[in-house]
């Protein structure tokens, strides 16, 4: 066996590894799957629900439901509320499956970077030991989807790019419109794909090909961003909890609403009720103005100031020790990917300037591709949220976090003693995974030992 399927075989085996250990633990509801349990529920009882992303994540994940005969009944009404059978275990998998695989993509995308088979063996196992996205992908959570789908848009891009297959091309444009399609977050990678595209087409001056660019970039996706909303409202038929978000033209088309007989309201076709319901999640997103005790904001994520407490449970841990779940990341990973970036910036700030007093910005921009891809599309992540006033979370850098990995890898990679030093980072990372996967698991910790993983106040 080569070494490049030995490196595959690895990641696969500790990514399922680290997914499935104590998978369905706890049998309770843990954070947000209150919402997205309700959600998945309204797609069994055809009951119409409003939420601020859109339908594809809790489409995928009633499917598996269906799939696996699950029925509505249980409430999800808060976080701890045990769940009444194994059903919720189908409705956990197609995130887990989806975290397992992102290591995966991860490895082979780095590989289409140029960059060393170890760098991307290293950088793709830093994903398997980063405890928070192991955590955000083992519950009925959707951010595993988003960047799964996103990830993997970029990888089947740089593989038309490379290659000058057009099947990648559309497949690259399916797959950012999936990821688009679980949550508005996932434009990111769209946006990424669409800037490399019209850099390629004015360097290589190919305009000829700006229709299929067009169809494969822009309206394929907004097709498939529209079937999921088709999808989604032909399965919410009846009227319910989320009929007050909308007009009364929107409502008459749920059946039992108070406006179906009210022959003076004309009712909205397929594209109107789209084009509303879309409306309305911009303006619920923008007017969030609630608070919330482990919120944070964009600058403070890459350096893990305010992680997310997710669950806790003390009633049938052994006495004196108490079980709880946070969205805290791998330490090492987090901030070394967080130097890198910074590192990255000022070196390649650097290179510009001299590049600048030279006049020669050519070789600048041929030598500092992979830089200016990796920076570039860091930011890109991070803009959206500048902005924002409502209420964010540390979840919302996870796409930033593994541009900032990849970064760290790329770094190394230009080290002469480059496998002392990856040898070194993976040691440090998975001493860190372990001694900090008591909070990831939700394992029993009595009260000195919980507090030995508080490294910062604001952890609590």
């Amino acid at each position: 066996m080569n070494r490049l399927k030995v490196y595959v075989l690895i990641i696969v085996l500790s990514s399922l590894l680290t997914h499935f250990l104590f998978y369905g633990h706890p049998n309770e509801t843990v954070f947000d799957e209150v919402h997205f349990g309700k959600f998945i529920s309204g797609y069994f009882t055809h009951e119409y629900f409003f939420d601020i992303h859109p339908p594809l994540g809790k489409l995928l994940i009633s499917g598996a439901g269906y799939l696996a005969g699950f029925g509505p009944g249980f409430s999800f009404a808060e976080i701890g509320e045990k769940f009444p059978d194994n059903a919720y275990l189908w409705l956990r998998l197609l995130p887990t499956l989806a975290g397992v695989l992102l290591p995966l993509i991860i490895f082979f995308l780095i590989l289409r970077f140029g960059l060393s088979r170890i760098a991307a063996f290293t950088a793709a196992t830093l994903i398997v030991l980063e405890n928070a996205t192991l955590v955000q992908s083992r519950f009925i959570l959707l951010d595993s989807f988003l960047l799964l789908f996103g990830f993997s848009a970029l990888l089947t891009y740089l593989k038309y790019a490379q290659e000058r297959k057009i099947f990648y091309l559309f497949l690259s444009g399916i797959l950012a419109a999936l990821s688009l399609s679980v949550k508005w977050t996932g434009a990111t990678f769209l946006a990424i794909i669409i800037f490399l595209e019209i850099i390629r087409v004015v360097k290589e001056k190919s305009a000829s090909h700006a229709l299929k660019d067009l169809i494969a970039l822009v309206a394929l996706p907004f097709l498939i961003y529209f079937s999921v909303f088709a999808v989604h409202l032909g399965l919410l038929t009846k009227s319910g909890p989320g009929d007050a978000f909308m007009t009364p033209a929107f409502q008459k088309t749920l059946a039992g609403n108070n406006y179906q007989n009210d022959v003076s309201i004309k009712p909205l076709n397929i594209f109107e009720k789209f084009t509303e319901l879309n409306a309305e999640m911009y303006r619920a997103n923008a007017g969030l103005t609630a608070g919330h005790p482990y919120s944070s904001k964009w600058y403070a994520w890459p350096f893990m100031i305010r992680p997310i407490y997710y669950w806790h449970e003390n009633s049938s841990s052994p006495p004196g020790e108490e079980s709880r779940i946070y969205f805290l990341g791998n330490p090492i990973i987090w901030w070394a990917s967080t130097i890198a970036m910074v590192y990255l910036l000022f070196e390649t700030l650097l290179s510009f300037l001299r590049a600048i007093k030279r006049k020669s910005l050519t070789p600048f921009w041929k030598s500092n591709t992979l830089q200016l891809f990796l920076l570039g599309s860091f930011t890109f992540n991070l803009l959206p949220f500048i902005g924002i006033k409502r209420a964010m979370f540390l979840y919302h850098y996870m796409i930033g976090l593994v541009f900032a990995t990849i970064a760290l890898a790329f770094i190394l990679d230009r080290l002469e003693n480059k496998k002392r030093a990856f040898a070194a980072l993976l040691i440090a990372s998975l001493a860190a995974f372990i001694f900090f996967v008591p909070l990831t698991y939700g394992l029993p910790l009595t009260n000195f030992a919980y507090h030995l993983r508080v490294w910062l106040p604001s952890w609590q």
